[in-house]
């Protein structure tokens, strides 16, 4: 003689309700950190180009036996990178990321020049 057993197995919709909220409550609090981080190594990233632009520069300038009010543009310092450098913010060529001035002023930040910047 068999028992049997009407019920199936599964869960309920109560059990998986909770398990959606918990999902959720997890993304609400690991989104706005991702976001941080993103925006911190971006932050990084940029100073650390602006870095690499600078010593080129400084570089270019003693090469070539140019004055501190030397001016400087792109072509000039762009043998001198290893690679093409643009801010990770945003940026889609070194003409719209950096401005380059003169040999004495460190390179800048076109994208986001409040926190971008060499200390």
């Amino acid at each position: 003689m068999k028992i049997r057993n009407p019920r199936t197995s599964g869960f309920t919709l109560v059990e998986i309700m909770i398990v959606v909220a918990i999902i959720g409550l997890l993304a609400a609090i690991a989104i706005p950190n991702f976001v941080r981080a993103r925006t911190t190594s971006q932050m990084n990233a940029c100073i650390n180009n602006l870095r690499q632009i600078d010593g080129a520069v400084q570089q270019w300038a003693l090469e070539q036996k140019k004055s501190a009010t030397a001016a400087v543009v792109e072509t000039d310092v762009t043998p001198y990178l290893k690679n093409s450098v643009v801010c990770p913010s945003g940026g889609t060529t070194f003409a719209d990321s950096y401005t380059l001035v003169d040999a004495s002023t460190a390179p800048a930040c076109q994208k986001v020049a409040a926190t971008h910047k060499l200390p």
